[in-house]
């Protein structure tokens, strides 16, 4: 399905640090009818438009009847800029497989592109968090933060010791 255009492109993308992928999503439904543009709806409203990505196509299984709903399958192709479009991408949509396609054999990555993943993923971290900290009992809310007290009383323990070795 890939022009040559689309190779020449996925090419430079891959040598610069991009990455091509086969990404899989599933959905399901009360209605047959509704799940192939739902997704295809997907792709279009929130795929193509997330930043790094560079293109996608794929296909979208028929519907199959899964006990009372319906469930059918989207396989993508999707080529993304760097490491840190596919990580976000990943955190923000959940899919159920991704495989990297291409590069094979080892993925270089530059220090400041690492530096960016990980602040991305710190601030995913701390917004998950943060979401489950609404959602505690009081009880547990306490214990979180009696361990964060510990945490951080180690943190100034361990600071210390490093400041008083050097």
């Amino acid at each position: 399905m890939a022009t040559p255009e689309m190779e020449e492109v996925t090419h430079k993308t891959i040598k610069n640090g991009g990455l091509l992928t086969k990404i899989y999503f599933d959905k399901q439904s009360e209605k047959s009818e509704d799940l192939q543009p739902l997704m295809a709806e997907f792709v279009q409203n929130e795929v193509l438009k997330m930043p790094g990505v560079i293109y996608c196509f794929g296909t979208i299984s028929s519907p199959m009847k899964v006990e009372d709903m319906f469930s059918a399958t989207m396989e993508l192709t999707v080529l993304f800029k760097d490491l840190g479009a596919l990580i976000n991408f990943t955190f923000k949509y959940t899919p159920a497989v991704v495989e990297v396609i291409q590069p094979e054999r080892e993925y270089v990555i530059k220090a400041p592109i690492l530096q960016s993943v990980l602040m991305d993923i710190a601030n995913v971290s701390e917004a998950f968090s943060k979401y489950n900290l609404k959602n505690l009992s009081p009880e547990a809310y306490e214990k979180y933060m009696d361990d964060v007290k510990r945490r951080e009383a180690l943190g100034k323990r361990l600071l210390e010791d490093k400041k008083g070795s050097a």
